[in-house]
């Protein structure tokens, strides 16, 4: 023992120097010296960090890495703060924390996030610990975006509190601060019956002849502040996408548009009606001594931290001013023509279509049937970088980065067709003219088609075929229809079935025949049956039908020699596009919506070209299904 850890001979001392010298790896030492002594030689590994993985991907330069690398000995400031100090973004420097965590990285919107999946935690929970849940999958897992995947005590947490496995993503914190903002259901927690007692006891005068300051106080008081702001953003929580204050004699009547559909909220009292519209008067910088002729202006407000505009509309009626006020969401126009629900035959000629360099394409409908959605999705789809795009509408509805917008002003003097005259002087490639609706705006539009323009717009029509003979009523000679019309494109939006209570469904005996034609089993149907998340009708958000007639030389002849509504019927029908009808047949075949839908908003494609009303039979079919859905609610009631 004293030999070895007495004092060294000088042999012992030259091995001892020599082990301190070897490299780890080395193990060329005499056994005898190993048994003795084995010195371990300690290297400082470094743990890779998101600087690495920068680095790795070339956003990081090395003179970079070398500066944060030496701050960090000399500081010891952490590495997220040295890139943010560098220029580096937060989400590059949240993509790079996924990647060195493995996990995926994700931009998260609203929409995104189900709401039932979002109340399974606690909002200030997620708020304080930025982990969010998202959507509850098909096999039970819920998924849940973070911006600290490196957290695990927060992984744990979250299946503490939800008892269920888990899949994270990564997201920045901005994107969780706008699900939280658009998911708190504390912001809508108005208390209507009190604001109804406050609004009782704010004084308006109810002689014929209203003092302007009268009302303008009114209008100005809390509770009816307090009212109007509960309406305006409980209908955007709702998704509606109008508001609709019609005055009665004994109340006023308040619904919203959601899905297309009119549905009753609260009513407010009939003397307080002036107060609201003198309230929303003053929001669009109306004015509100006068009450005898129709008004028109607009609102623009920040509402569940993003933009909306709010068109609103004053009509005199019978028993007061009735208010119509339609949301524009911004977020919700730039849907891109992948989620239009265009079946993939009809959106691949519908490219071909706008990508033509010169003709006029329509996109038909009635009013609130997505047009506009359309037009803009096609727009966003050009080369605005190396195109001139130019739009003129009234109103200008969605504001658009990547082209120029041109306002109507009838009172001004612009109108359609002024403005489209004066845009053909800015050496337009593209342009986009809100509605086709006078001879002179019409004409220029074919003028502008044969001159080597490309031009979209809209048309009031039933179907696809209709339109020809609709611009021939406007005064359009058909020769020019046919030398410049490539295509038209009719659309519809129908509800979606409520995914939250959707379930197998059997048709009535009176819709088999209808469903045969698309060779639908009676297993592939279902409906919604109803909810709390549906409002109790089955259907949720709206998806669109579509029929497009594609204008070749075979129509061209037609329209020259007879452009009647019947001709072009038949000639579509032969042309072997689908119609609205069986585009609608093929979304109830895939479980999307209903049969009823469909017969709401489309006329039955009848090969036989029958001379009865379509529109008439639907009706009463339709009317018959309420009828017999009616009585099986009425007999479940009485037992």
């Amino acid at each position: 023992m004293k030999r070895i850890f007495g004092k060294k001979t000088e042999r012992q001392q030259t091995d001892y120097s020599a082990v301190l010298e070897m490299d780890a790896g080395q193990t060329d030492l005499a056994p005898g010296l190993q048994n003795l002594y084995s010195p371990q030689v300690t290297t400082h590994a470094r743990v890779q960090d998101i600087a690495d993985i920068l680095l790795d991907s070339q956003q990081l330069s090395t003179e970079q890495m070398e500066h944060i690398r030496s701050r960090q000995q000399e500081t010891g400031t952490d590495v997220e703060q040295l890139l943010t100090e560098q220029g580096f973004s937060a989400e590059q420097i949240i993509r790079a924390k996924a990647e060195l965590y493995g996990y995926e990285f994700q931009r998260i919107t609203p929409e995104q996030v189900d709401r039932k999946a979002f109340s399974l935690m606690d909002l200030k929970y997620i708020r304080a610990n930025h982990v969010m849940p998202i959507r509850i999958k098909e096999d039970g897992t819920l998924r849940v975006a973070m911006t600290q995947p490196s957290n695990v005590f927060v992984i744990d947490d979250v299946k503490r509190q939800t008892g269920m496995a888990i899949d994270v993503v990564v997201c920045t914190s901005e994107d969780i601060e706008a699900a939280c903002e658009e998911c708190d259901e504390s912001k809508f927690d108005y208390n209507v019956d009190d604001l109804m007692t406050e609004m009782e006891d704010v004084e308006l005068i109810q002689d014929d002849e209203e003092d302007v300051e009268d009302l303008e106080k009114s209008a100005g008081e809390s509770p009816v502040i307090k009212f109007v702001n509960f309406l305006l953003s409980n209908a955007l929580h709702e998704g509606a996408s109008d508001i609709h204050i019609e005055p009665k004699e004994k109340y006023t009547k308040i619904r919203y548009r959601i899905d297309g559909i009119l549905f009753d909220t609260k009513q407010a009292p009939s003397r307080m009606h002036a107060a609201i519209v003198s309230r929303l008067k003053i929001m669009a910088n109306l004015d509100i001594s006068e009450r005898r002729v129709p008004q028109d202006g607009k609102i623009a407000v920040i509402m569940g931290g993003r933009g909306v505009d709010l068109r609103v509309s004053v009509l005199p009626t019978s028993h007061g001013e009735k208010v119509v006020i339609r949301l524009l969401d911004s977020s919700s126009i730039m849907i891109g023509l992948d989620q239009s629900g265009m079946e993939d035959r009809i959106i691949e000629g519908f490219r071909d279509q706008i990508a033509r360099p010169n003709g006029i394409l329509l996109v038909t409908g009635p009013t609130g049937s997505g047009k506009s959605t359309t037009l803009y999705s096609a727009l966003a789809q050009m080369d605005s970088v190396t195109l001139n795009v130019s739009t003129v509408e009234d109103p200008v509805e969605y504001n658009l980065e990547f082209c120029n917008q041109v306002q109507v002003n009838e009172k001004a003097g612009l109108t359609f067709a002024g403005a489209l005259r004066s845009l053909l002087r800015q050496d337009p490639d593209i342009i986009m003219v809100g509605e086709i609706r006078d001879q002179e705006t019409a004409r220029i539009a074919v003028q502008a088609a044969l001159t080597g323009h490309l031009v979209l717009s809209t048309l009031h029509t039933n179907d696809a075929p209709s339109s020809v003979s609709r611009l021939v009523d406007i005064g359009i000679e058909p020769y020019l229809i046919a030398a410049s019309l490539n295509g038209i494109l009719a659309q519809r939006l129908v509800r979606r079935i409520c995914s939250n209570c959707k379930e197998p469904f059997t048709a009535p005996d009176n819709l088999r025949k209808y469903l045969d034609m698309a060779q639908i089993e009676s297993h592939e149907l279902t409906h919604g049956k109803g909810c709390d998340q549906c409002r109790d009708s089955g259907y949720a958000g709206r998806c669109g039908i579509h029929e497009l007639l594609v204008v070749n030389e075979e129509f061209r002849q037609i329209i020259n020699h007879d452009s009647s509504v019947h001709n072009m019927r038949r000639a579509f029908r032969k042309s072997g596009w689908p119609s609205l009808f069986e585009d609608g047949l093929q979304k109830v075949k895939k479980g999307i919506t209903t049969i009823e839908e469909i017969l709401r908003v489309a006329e039955v494609a009848d090969s036989a070209d029958a001379q009865t009303s379509p529109t008439q039979s639907n009706t009463e079919i339709i009317s018959r299904n309420i009828k017999v859905k009616q009585d099986k609610t009425d007999s479940g009631a009485k037992e």
